[in-house]
C-alpha cells in the first residue's frame, strides 16, 4: 500500500491516473468505462488548487477504492463523487445510467458538505467544532443507507491528505486535526486498518511537524539496524515453525516497523523518549486454518518469554469492527517484539474491514455495524454530539461478559453503569448495583478487560443525573439524560397543579381539569421555571373559575390575596401565602443554581432538590407547594485554610459547620501535614456571605483557621 499512495501523491496527469486505475481494475465493466468518461466531460476546463487537472483527483480517489475493495460500483461512485454537486448532471441522470446503487451512493457523498479550503475557520474560533460536528453528522446520516458511502469518504480524504502541500500552512493543519478527530477513528472502526495508519501518519505530520520530524529522523537513521533485528527474529519464528512440522505452503511471516503516529502514542502514553519504546517492531504471522494460530502461539511462548499483561486473543473474542488476530508481545534477545497471529481470511479483514465484506446486505454480518446506528444521536445539541461520537469513536476498547458468556465491546474505562446500558436501556434505567466476578460493586465501578459483570436491578426506575459525566458510552449518557429529562418534565407538570392547587386553594385534581379545560396541559410543565407563563395561567384559571359558580368571588371572601414576589433567604417566591421562613428538608441537599422545589408546610417554605425521592412522592400525593427560583444574590468564592485535629469525626465536624454557614463546597483537599497532631485542610467554597470576616469568626469559634481569601478580590488583581 506504501509503494501504491507513493506513486498516487505523484501523479498529476489524467494519463498517469487513468493508467493507475486500470493497473488495478483489470477488466473493468462498461458501466465502469461510461463512469470515467462521464467524470472526464464534467469536470473538463476544472483544475485543482495545485493547478493539475481536478478530474486527477476523483480518478485517484477510485483508484485507491478499487485497491481495498472488489466492489467495482464503488469504484464507478469515487470516479462520479463530485459530478452532481460540480455540474448539471441530476441524480435522476444517474440512476437511469448507473442503477440505483451507484447513485445512492453518490447522492450520499454529494449530501456530505465539504469543508472548503476558503470556508475553514481559525483552529481557535469556537466555530470549529461545530462545523466539524455538523459534517461528521452528515457524514454517518448518509451511510445509513448504505456504508460503503464512508468508505469512499475516507479514501476521497485520504487523496486530499496526500495533496495537502498546495494549501496553506493554516488550512493543512485545520485539515489534518478534522482528519484525526473524525476520519482516523471511523476508519478505525470500520476495520480498516490500512486507511486508518494512513491518514493518522498523514495528520501527524502536519498537526506536530517537530514531532514527526523527529520520530522520521530516528527511523531514517536506525532502519538498518531495526531491519536486522527484524530479520533476526523472522528467521528465528521460520525455523521454530518448520522444526514442528510446518511447511512452506502453511504460513507466511512479514514483518514491520510501528508507523509514526503509533509510535508518538507509546512515547506520550509512558511519557518515554523513541529511545526509551522497546516495542518499535512488530511480526505478523499468518496460517491457513483458524485451529493453526493457538498451535504457533504455544510454539512462540515455549521459545521466547511472553510478557503476560499484553496477551490479546482477539480470535476467541473479537473486537466489535470483526477483528481477529491473536495479540502477544515477546522478550527477544535484542529487546521486546509484538506478534501477531490470523489466517489470511482474518488478514484481509484486518487489513480493508468492511471494505474487504459486502455480505452485510444480506443480513451475513461479517463486520459488526451496531456502532454506526448508535452514533445517530437525534435529541443532542450539535456540540453535546460530537463529543458523545469523539467518545464512541477514540476510545481503546474493552470485552467485559455477562455470567452467560455474551461479551460486549466498551471504551476503555467504562463503568459497571455502562455495561447495563450496553445491555439494553431499560436494564440500565433499572439498575441498582453490580456483581463484578462475584463481587458487589457499585455501578461507578471501572470495569477491566475480561470483567464478568451481573446487574441488579429494581422494578422501579433509578435517576442517576449526577453521573453524566462518569459513565463513557454515549448510550448510558444518552439513557440518564433522557431518564431526567422525562423524570424533571413529570416532576414540573406535577409541580405546576400543585402550586395553582395552592394559590387557589383548590385539590391539583381539580386544577388538573381547569388546565384540561383551557387547553394548557402540554405547555405547563413551564410553569416552575417561567414566571411570566406563570402569570399568564393565574390571569386565565382566575378567569375561568369566575364563570363557574362564582367560584373565584368566593375565594376573594375568603381572603384570597393577590401573589407577590417575594426574597427570602437565598429564594425567590412568587406567592399569596404568608411565609415565616425557608429551610431545607434533611433527604437532600442542592445546591446554589439546581433545580429545585418548594413546599408549603406550617406556614414555611420547605426546599428539595426536584429529583428528590421524598419530593416527588410529596408531589404525587398533591401537596401545597409554592413557585421558587434561586434570587439573584451574588455568590463570593472562598478559600479556606484549616488545621484540623487528627482524631477520628473531625472533618464531618467542620463539614457540618460548613452547611450550617451555607457555604457551597466546591473543592476539598486533605491530609496536608502540619503537625503530627494536626493535618492542614483546604476548601474551596462559594457563599452569599460578602464578609469574609464574618466568616472568620463563625469558623474559628470550634475550629483552628489559619487563612481566609476571597478568591474573587484574588482574580480581580
Amino acid at each position: 500500500m506504501d509503494a501504491f499512495l507513493n506513486k498516487a501523491q505523484n501523479i498529476s496527469t489524467i494519463e498517469e491516473a487513468t493508467a493507475l486505475l486500470w493497473s488495478i481494475v483489470l477488466n473493468p465493466l462498461p458501466a465502469t468505462q461510461s463512469a470515467l468518461k462521464l467524470s472526464l466531460e464534467a469536470h473538463e476546463g476544472q483544475t485543482r488548487k495545485s493547478g493539475e487537472p481536478y478530474v486527477v483527483h476523483p480518478i485517484l480517489v477510485a483508484a485507491i477504492t478499487a485497491r481495498i475493495s472488489n466492489d467495482e460500483m464503488m469504484v464507478q461512485a469515487a470516479l462520479l463523487h463530485d459530478v452532481v454537486e460540480d455540474t448539471s448532471c441530476s441524480i435522476e441522470e444517474l440512476i437511469s445510467l448507473f442503477g440505483e446503487d451507484v447513485a445512492h451512493m453518490v447522492e450520499g457523498l454529494t449530501k456530505i458538505i465539504e469543508i472548503r479550503g476558503e470556508e475553514l475557520i481559525s483552529s481557535e474560533s469556537d466555530e470549529r467544532l461545530i462545523n466539524s460536528a455538523l459534517s461528521f453528522r452528515k457524514m454517518l446520516i448518509a451511510s445509513i443507507k448504505d456504508v460503503r458511502v464512508l468508505v469512499i469518504k475516507l479514501c476521497d480524504r485520504l487523496h486530499n491528505m496526500l495533496t495537502l502541500e498546495a494549501l496553506t500552512p493554516e488550512k493543512q493543519k485545520r485539515i489534518a486535526e478534522e482528519t484525526m478527530v473524525v476520519y482516523a477513528p471511523i476508519a478505525h472502526r470500520l476495520g480498516i486498518s490500512q486507511l486508518k495508519n494512513h491518514l493518522e501518519d498523514l495528520s501527524f505530520r502536519y498537526i506536530y511537524p517537530e514531532d514527526y520530524e523527529q520520530i522520521d529522523a530516528y527511523l531514517q537513521s536506525n532502519t538498518q539496524n531495526l531491519q536486522f533485528k527484524l530479520n533476526a527474529l523472522i528467521q528465528k519464528v521460520d525455523a521454530l515453525l518448520h522444526k514442528d512440522g510446518f511447511s512452506e505452503d502453511d504460513f507466511e511471516i512479514f514483518g514491520r516497523i510501528k508507523h509514526h503516529y503509533s509510535i508518538y502514542l507509546k512515547m506520550h502514553r509512558k511519557g518515554v523518549s523513541i529511545e526509551e519504546v522497546l516495542d518499535l517492531l512488530a511480526i505478523r504471522i499468518i496460517v491457513t486454518e483458524p485451529i493453526a494460530c493457538y498451535r504457533v502461539l504455544g510454539l512462540i511462548h515455549l521459545q521466547f518469554t511472553p510478557l503476560i499483561s499484553r496477551f490479546k486473543d482477539y480470535i476467541a473474542v473479537p473486537k466489535e469492527n470483526g477483528y481477529k488476530t491473536i495479540h502477544t508481545t515477546l522478550f527477544d534477545e535484542e529487546g521486546i517484539v509484538e506478534a501477531q497471529i490470523r489466517t489470511m481470511e482474518m488478514h484481509r479483514l484486518a487489513e480493508y474491514g468492511v471494505a474487504a465484506h459486502w455480505k452485510y446486505k444480506e443480513g451475513n454480518n461479517t463486520v459488526s455495524l451496531g456502532w454506526l446506528e448508535g452514533l445517530h444521536y437525534q435529541n443532542e445539541s450539535i456540540e453535546e454530539f460530537y463529543q458523545l461520537a469523539k467518545t464512541d469513536l477514540f476510545s481503546e476498547d474493552i470485552a467485559v461478559f455477562s455470567p452467560k458468556g455474551d461479551y460486549y465491546t466498551l471504551p476503555k474505562g467504562s463503568v459497571a453503569l455502562d455495561f447495563a446500558y450496553a445491555i439494553h436501556s431499560k436494564v440500565g434505567v433499572t439498575a441498582a448495583e453490580a456483581l463484578i466476578n462475584k463481587q458487589k460493586a457499585s455501578l461507578l465501578s471501572i470495569l477491566k478487560n475480561g470483567d464478568i459483570v451481573k446487574i441488579l436491578k429494581d422494578k422501579e426506575p433509578h435517576l442517576h443525573c449526577s453521573w453524566v459525566d462518569i459513565v463513557k458510552t454515549s448510550k448510558a449518557k444518552e439513557g440518564i439524560r433522557s431518564a431526567c429529562r422525562s423524570r424533571i418534565k413529570e416532576a414540573d407538570t406535577l409541580s405546576a397543579y400543585n402550586i395553582l392547587g395552592a394559590l387557589f386553594s383548590q385539590k391539583s385534581t381539580e386544577i388538573m381539569d381547569l388546565i384540561k379545560h383551557i387547553e394548557l396541559h402540554d405547555t405547563i410543565y413551564k410553569l416552575p421555571s417561567t414566571l411570566d407563563y406563570y402569570k399568564e395561567v393565574i390571569h386565565q384559571v382566575a378567569e375561568l373559575l369566575d364563570t363557574k359558580e362564582l367560584r373565584f368571588w368566593e375565594l376573594l371572601k375568603k381572603g384570597y390575596k393577590k401573589p407577590l414576589l417575594k426574597e427570602l433567604e437565598h429564594f425567590s417566591f412568587f406567592s399569596n401565602k404568608a411565609l415565616d421562613g425557608a429551610e431545607f428538608d434533611y433527604c437532600c441537599h442542592p445546591k446554589v443554581g439546581d433545580q429545585i422545589v418548594a413546599f408549603y408546610q406550617e406556614g414555611k417554605a420547605v426546599v428539595h432538590h426536584k429529583l428528590c425521592k421524598k419530593a416527588y412522592t410529596k408531589m404525587f400525593e398533591g401537596d401545597e407547594m409554592l413557585y421558587v427560583q434561586w434570587s439573584g444574590v451574588k455568590l463570593s468564592k472562598y478559600r479556606l485554610t484549616i488545621s484540623l485535629q487528627n482524631k477520628k469525626g473531625i472533618l464531618a465536624d467542620l463539614l457540618a459547620k460548613l452547611s450550617e454557614l451555607n457555604l457551597n463546597l466546591l473543592s476539598i483537599e486533605f491530609g496536608i501535614k502540619n503537625s503530627e497532631q494536626a493535618e492542614l485542610c483546604q476548601i474551596e467554597a462559594e457563599c452569599s456571605e460578602s464578609k469574609k470576616q464574618f466568616l472568620a469568626e463563625k469558623i474559628s469559634q470550634k475550629f483552628k483557621l489559619i487563612e481566609i481569601i476571597n478568591l474573587d478580590d484574588a482574580y480581580n488583581k
